[in-house]
């Protein structure tokens, strides 16, 4: 996803970007349809003005330095890029110093009620209750989102689409779409009753803190015993995405070790650590926000999926194109 913000802006490339779009109205329709089945219970994400749009702007500065979102650095340390390695790293630094240390009190701060400026009394406000409530109101809104995005995603002719190495960008927003839905099901059916579907902001960090304390510190989510250790549902997916980007990368024979610069190094560290601060300050990374949260139509998760590209685009500018420009 950072190279699909990215490349509109930097080499006019909707590509990537459309990808994302495909991905983002399968989830839209599949979870919707989930709930109203009632098969899980979709939980908008708070609207924090502030938070929101600062958190998802650092986070989309951040995710230009560190060459990756939270997911891509994940799974590039499954392709034997170690710069990724310690982006995790990094990333997790901004996650924990965010929640539960040196910056928790601007966290707070920022997420102040009082600076926030709750939607008609509804601070978990969807984006049809701007319109009014109910099922027809609702599947109406949806509609009229698919369409408009289908319009744009069928501009790029998905299904002349030329045979290449790996998968096609239209199957794999299919596929990301469709693992998006089946995540909100999963997790709420094994995660311990609560539809959090993917994100890897929360899940980074109850890993890294399972490892180092044997809790994971969830603050919102279920949480279960195993053996010595009490963790989360979403921590082993966090495990799972880069054995399976190896298993992608072998496959196809790219699997390569790269050692970065320590220039590269530096830069990379210092912007995975502003993406796990603005991640956990906007309420989620772009999976988290702009997937997962978006897909619930929630009012903070499409702001903080705005600021995020304007945060991407942001960088993007003054690390690729004024430099070319001058």
């Amino acid at each position: 996803m950072n190279a699909a913000f990215r490349d509109t802006i930097f080499m006019k490339d909707f590509t990537m970007f459309r990808a994302y779009l495909i991905a983002l109205v399968i989830m839209v329709i599949g979870a919707n349809i989930l709930q109203d089945m009632g098969a899980i219970v979709l939980k908008r994400q708070t609207f924090y003005p502030l938070a929101n749009t600062i958190g998802g702007y650092i986070f989309g500065i951040g995710m230009v330095l560190a060459e990756g979102c939270g997911s891509g650095i994940i799974y590039r340390t499954g392709e034997g890029l170690l710069s990724a390695w310690f982006a995790v790293f990094g990333f997790f630094i901004g996650i924990g110093a965010t929640t539960n240390g040196i910056l928790t009190p601007l966290l707070m701060f920022l997420k102040n009620e009082s600076l926030s400026l709750p939607l008609s009394g509804k601070p978990n406000a969807a984006l049809w209750e701007l319109i009014g409530n109910g099922p027809a109101i609702k599947w109406s809104v949806i509609f009229v989102l698919a369409f408009m995005l289908s319009f744009f995603i069928l501009r790029g002719k998905p299904f002349t689409v030329k045979k290449r190495e790996g998968l096609s960008w239209p199957v794999t927003g299919v596929f990301v779409g469709v693992m998006g839905v089946v995540a909100f099901w999963a997790s709420e059916f094994w995660g311990g009753g609560f539809a959090r579907g993917l994100s890897f902001t929360s899940p980074t960090g109850e890993l890294f803190f399972t490892v180092l304390t044997g809790n994971a510190k969830s603050r919102f989510f279920p949480m279960f015993n195993l053996g010595p250790f009490q963790t989360t549902w979403a921590a082993f997916y966090i495990i799972g995405v880069p054995l399976g980007s190896y298993v992608s990368a072998k496959a196809l024979t790219k699997f390569a070790w790269r050692v970065p610069s320590a220039r590269q190094l530096v830069t990379v560290i210092v912007g995975s650590i502003m993406m796990g601060f603005g991640a956990v300050l906007a309420g989620g990374c772009n999976v988290g926000q702009a997937l997962t949260g978006f897909a619930t139509l929630s009012i903070g998760s499409i702001v903080a999926t705005v600021a995020i590209i304007a945060g991407n685009w942001t960088m993007v500018y003054f690390k690729f194109i004024k430099p070319m420009q001058d």
